[in-house]
């Protein structure tokens, strides 16, 4: 069964140059560059207007940013091609702006440079991932990494770690790496909990359910693998018919764990039903990158005249442009 989704708005050049990571909170829109700036755009009104830039947050232009799903929005965290973290946060009600809380230098990540960052659902930790396999763990609070996981030797060597997701629980973290291999470790336990196969390419993109239960990991495949995280078992593959599938950049299960939302270097966006292992729906209307595809929270609030309390996402990429739909029943 397919569903609709139609374009909502699109902000025309939101950056002046390629736009990296998306990372939404309930009433805004963070996007990041190559640009030194990170903007966050208004997701409450129907222009989807600029409601704060942080001017010169990267010198070098920020290729990560993320904050909490189902958190409060009050924590986001970058990170630049300089390699340092920026964890930003917000003081007051919706109104408040973000201002930089502490920086993560270069120098205190021991080892390969940081590339991807997580946030927990409680916007307490963070998890960031570096050139040389490992992946941090920071208590945000009292400002101190309290975890290491290393997934080559104790002095490094391990995979180019591409990506990282905590699970909404707290209790997982997995990591997709350049040789293909997916990485699940316990946080209670301190150690792995699954190497996981099934991908033979760098992994681009890892994602937990809602729910917890399941782990979607793609990457130049172009396949979207799903795992069980009970028994941590290989248990299907999401694909279109193609002689050579894209690259799959970008991966986000909306609320409910029912469709997941992937985006390629084909400029394809796609929303796929993980129950039945179809796509249901696709947008190509651009043929430039997509580097970001997010699912906005949905609202109970009372938004502004034209909005939609529809299920919405957000693409963006090479076009430099953000791009919003919305499902098409019911406003």
């Amino acid at each position: 069964m397919s569903k609709q989704y139609l374009t909502v708005h699109t902000v025309d050049q939101a950056h002046p140059t390629e736009i990296f990571s998306l990372a939404p909170t309930p009433t805004s829109l963070f996007s990041a560059s190559g640009s030194s700036s990170i903007r966050i755009h208004s997701t409450v009104e129907p222009t989807f207007p600029l409601q704060q830039e942080l001017i010169g947050a990267h010198k070098l232009g920020c290729h990560h940013v993320t904050t909490a799903r189902d958190g409060a929005g009050i924590v986001a965290a970058s990170v630049g091609f300089s390699g340092e973290i920026k964890i930003w946060r917000r003081q007051g009600g919706n109104g408040a702006a973000w201002e930089l809380w502490w920086e993560v230098a270069p120098t205190k990540t021991s080892g390969g440079d940081v590339w991807a960052v997580a946030l927990s659902a409680d916007e307490n930790y963070l998890a960031c991932t570096t050139s040389d396999g490992r992946i941090h763990v920071w208590d945000l609070n009292a400002r101190e990494r309290v975890q290491t996981y290393e997934t080559g030797s104790s002095t490094g060597g391990g995979s180019f770690a591409l990506s990282v997701d905590l699970s909404r629980d707290g209790k997982l973290t997995a990591s997709g790496h350049e040789s293909g291999a997916v990485y699940v470790f316990n946080n209670d336990a301190g150690r792995m909990a699954y190497s996981l196969s099934g991908l033979a390419k760098p992994v681009r993109a890892v994602a937990f359910s809602p729910g917890c239960k399941r782990l979607a990991a793609a990457g130049n495949a172009g396949v979207i693998a799903i795992y069980d995280m009970d028994h941590g078992e290989h248990v299907g593959n999401l694909t279109a018919p193609s002689s050579r599938p894209a690259w799959i950049t970008s991966l986000d299960w909306n609320d409910t764990g029912e469709y997941l939302l992937s985006g390629s270097l084909d400029g394809k966006v796609k929303v796929w039903n993980v129950a039945q292992g179809v796509c249901v729906a696709t947008h190509s209307e651009t043929e430039d990158a997509l580097w970001s595809v997010k699912w906005l929270p949905r609202s109970d609030r009372v938004l502004a005249p034209g909005m939609s309390k529809a299920e919405m996402f957000c693409a963006a990429g090479a076009s430099r442009n953000l791009s919003f739909y919305r499902e098409a029943t019911g406003m």
